[in-house]
């Protein structure tokens, strides 16, 4: 089976413009009222306590896009246990493609300085989103307490080792401060790989095509009793388990 194009190579003739423009529209036209009523809900109630509300605006999102959905679970991962998410990065939709493909409820992560993007920097405030200070090397210990906090209520976490959005589609090296945080408070990593989400919107581009976009959630990864020096390896698994269904994408071998 033969190589899938690389989308930044595709032509972006009138069309793709103007359907662009339209999902954009459409995208906006959801983003900006749902965020509204959900900040409104989480000023009267915990976010656990509308989840209904956020999931339907995770599917109502990545729908806007045109694109198709579908999740791909292990069994092993069990609906009642908290974990820590790690996905890889591609583009601003990460977390609401791949939110509804458990039922859990996660709590996300996310660059303090994006608290001051209008609406949606307001509701991730809102809504508990633990912050990270760029660049602050001396904050594992504050992390560590805001995730223990939430994993003590029975939520995941959902984090993009990565820390940055992939240019060209592949899963870039992880950095390991989460890893390590996720062995101290005892909590399994479990690995997502989204597939197709590259070629329906990416890092540099505005333009956004309708794809066929897939979840793909790897078995739960035990971080338990792991020596430092074992983090290095938990890194290398996490990371192998990520990029393998996404190469697999790329070389046309799954969808």
């Amino acid at each position: 089976m033969s190589a899938r194009p690389d989308p930044r190579t595709l032509p972006v003739t009138l069309w793709v413009r103007v359907r662009s423009v339209l999902l954009w529209t459409v995208s906006l036209m959801w983003l900006v009222p749902m965020m509204s009523l959900m900040m409104i809900s989480a000023a009267i109630w915990p976010s656990d306590r509308t989840e209904r509300l956020s999931r339907l605006y995770c599917w109502g999102q990545v729908w806007t896009t045109g694109s198709t959905w579908k999740a791909i679970v292990h069994p092993d991962v069990d609906d009642h246990t908290p974990y820590i998410f790690a996905c890889n990065h591609v583009n601003l939709l990460d977390h609401v493609t791949m939110y509804n493909s458990t039922p859990h409820f996660k709590q996300g992560v996310e660059l303090a300085a994006h608290f001051d993007v209008p609406v949606y920097g307001w509701f991730m405030r809102q809504r508990g989103t633990i912050a990270v200070q760029k660049g602050h090397r001396k904050q594992l210990e504050r992390l560590q307490a805001d995730v223990e906090a939430e994993l003590a209520l029975g939520h995941s976490i959902l984090v993009f080792p990565e820390g940055t959005r992939t240019k060209d589609g592949r899963v870039a090296k992880f950095r390991k401060g989460f890893f390590r945080i996720a062995r101290d408070a005892g909590v399994a990593v479990v690995p997502v790989s989204v597939t197709g989400m590259f070629g329906v919107l990416r890092k540099g581009s505005g333009v956004m095509r309708p794809g066929d976009v897939t979840v793909h959630v790897g078995a739960p990864i035990p971080t338990k009793h792991l020596s430092d020096a074992d983090l290095k390896h938990l890194v290398t698994q996490a990371h192998a388990e990520v990029a393998r269904p996404v190469d697999e994408y790329w070389e046309g071998s799954n969808v």
